[in-house]
């Protein structure tokens, strides 16, 4: 399609010029100012059956607002009328071509209203794709050398300057790196950050480690700013020694999405403060929607049914990794410790029975009772992360546990969710199922209370896919005391890299499978939008 648009609606311009575009797209499109609002609030229905929408189009020949579908269709079809605007996002479409067109004429016109809209309302501009200047254009073809994106570019690669046993922050490091969704919140400049506090904000200081490390430079990096603020924000983690990458993990999570949080919240106040309007309050603390949470956070559901009466209380719990044991199941008869990865999460959503010493009071016979506990997934991230327990530390004895996790490329988490687990198990059933999983102390959770459904949305999610994808793998070699952290990540498809600090080497998918791993990490295969 060239930059005016089709041949079709060429010969509508000709004969009846730009006129017909720009006052539709004014007045019941972009709406420009306060009167524009009013006839579109009064007289921007279907001519068919007068409803508004959802999704209204307006015939440029003849202004005949009609629904998408029938209606619209129907007028085109016996008035020959072929040219229309879909209103809500004010874009051209021909019923001859059967398709949307671009006109680069008509376009520059809707940027302007667009612009007027907004300070009509007071608002600032929504969104917009980004598009070249003409200063830009003219910096771009004066400057034709482009970096060309190959099957075997190192463009995302860099080591990382061990600075002193923090080969822990390192792998985590290349992990988030080489996180799709996350990579591309980053380079799109999504972050917005007030200026006093950028300086020790480590939203800013991650969005600048991913502009170094997509920049082309293959120098290694040095990580100090991070670890000072990682520092400062997690003061547990403070120190010269050796640290677990797991905690560092979590921790960086928090500290992120704490810190994107508050951001949010002051442009919010701030645009607030322009617009002459009251900031608006966060009246629910459990739910946010950082990148963070968009991306790691899902919902673990735990039911206890008791024996007595088969009463089921469920709660939900939100998530950022899901830690699984791989010791011996004691005295529950399971076969001995896990081999694999499904093998852990079997056993982590088996059902446990609570015994006679861990009695609960059942909300509906109000008494307390023996019971039974399962955990299921309500609802699963972007991105599943799994923290296999090899580090056991008890009073008697501190240990590592080397035994070989297999663990797969690609991972169905469809047997794992609340609604099939609810569909293989009735509650007699249940009862007399049992479940050895860490303790709740162990699980790594964005809050210790519950989470509503709003939150966690609905249980049966019919229409998702949980197939998952393996992009990056934390391994711990050596001993307790003695030990080093590597990572292998995905670079691109079917691309594997080793990052051994400041060491990039090139990897096979077998090498990566046959690895140690200790930290998992999964990426969504097919992302489901509202």
């Amino acid at each position: 399609m060239s930059e005016h648009g089709c041949a079709h609606y060429a010969a509508f311009v000709k004969e009846f010029g730009l006129d017909p575009f720009s006052f539709v797209h004014a007045y019941f499109s972009a709406c420009i100012n306060k009167d524009a609002r009013r006839r579109k609030a009064l007289s921007c229905l279907c001519h068919k059956c007068g409803s508004s929408g959802p999704q209204l189009y307006s015939c440029l020949h003849c202004i005949f607002f009609g629904c998408k579908g029938a209606h619209i269709n129907e007028h085109c079809k016996h008035s020959k009328h072929y040219i229309a605007l879909e209103l809500s996002y004010g874009m051209i479409y021909c019923y001859q071509c059967k398709d949307f067109i671009y006109d680069s004429e008509c376009q520059a016109i809707a940027e302007k209203h667009i612009k007027k809209e907004a300070k009509s309302l007071n608002k600032s501009l929504s969104w917009r794709p980004w598009s070249p200047s003409k200063l830009e254009i003219d910096l771009l073809l004066k400057n034709p050398k482009r970096r060309h994106v190959t099957a075997f570019t190192s463009i995302g690669l860099r080591g990382l300057l061990n600075l002193g046993s923090t080969c822990f922050m390192n792998c985590i490091v290349q992990a988030l790196i080489h996180t799709p969704l996350l990579r591309d919140y980053f380079l799109s400049e999504r972050h917005e950050c007030p200026a006093k506090t950028s300086a020790k904000c480590l939203v800013c200081e991650v969005s600048c480690l991913f502009q170094e490390f997509y920049s082309g430079a293959r120098g290694p990096l040095s990580l100090h700013r991070l670890l000072h603020l990682i520092w400062n924000h997690a003061r547990h983690l403070a120190g010269y020694e050796q640290q677990d990458a797991h905690e560092f993990f979590i921790a960086t999570l928090d500290v992120l999405h704490r810190h994107c949080k508050i951001s949010m919240n002051e442009m919010a106040a701030e645009k607030s403060k322009h617009s002459q309007q009251q900031p608006q309050q966060d009246t629910n603390p459990t739910q946010c929607n950082c990148i963070i949470d968009q991306i790691f956070t899902g919902g673990l559901q735990s039911d206890v049914v008791c024996q007595a009466c088969n009463g089921v209380s469920t709660t939900i719990d939100p998530f950022w990794d899901i830690s699984l044991d791989l010791g011996e199941a004691q005295n529950q008869g399971y076969g001995g410790p896990p081999k694999s990865l499904i093998d852990c999460l079997e056993r982590f959503t088996r059902a446990e029975h609570l015994g006679s010493s861990a009695k609960i009071k059942c909300s509906s016979c109000k008494s307390y009772q023996e019971s039974t506990k399962q955990l299921s997934m309500r609802t699963l991230p972007i991105v599943a992360s799994f923290h296999l327990k090899r580090f056991e530390h008890s009073s008697l004895i501190d240990k590592k546990i080397s035994t070989f996790i297999s663990f797969p490329s690609e991972l169905d988490m469809t047997p794992f969710m609340s609604k099939k687990k609810s569909e293989q198990l009735s509650p007699s059933a249940s009862s007399s199922s049992v479940l050895k999983s860490s303790k709740s102390s162990d699980r790594k959770h964005t809050s210790s209370s519950s989470i509503s459904e709003d939150v966690a949305g609905p249980s049966n999610q019919d229409n998702s896919d949980f197939r998952y994808s393996l992009y990056a793998v934390i391994n711990h070699v050596g001993t307790l005391d003695a030990g080093h952290y590597t990572a292998y990540v995905r670079h691109q498809k079917d691309i594997w890299v080793k990052c051994d600090d400041h060491i990039i080497t090139t990897a096979t998918l077998k090498q990566v499978l046959d690895s140690e791993g200790y930290l998992l990490f999964y990426h969504k295969k097919i992302l489901e939008y509202e």
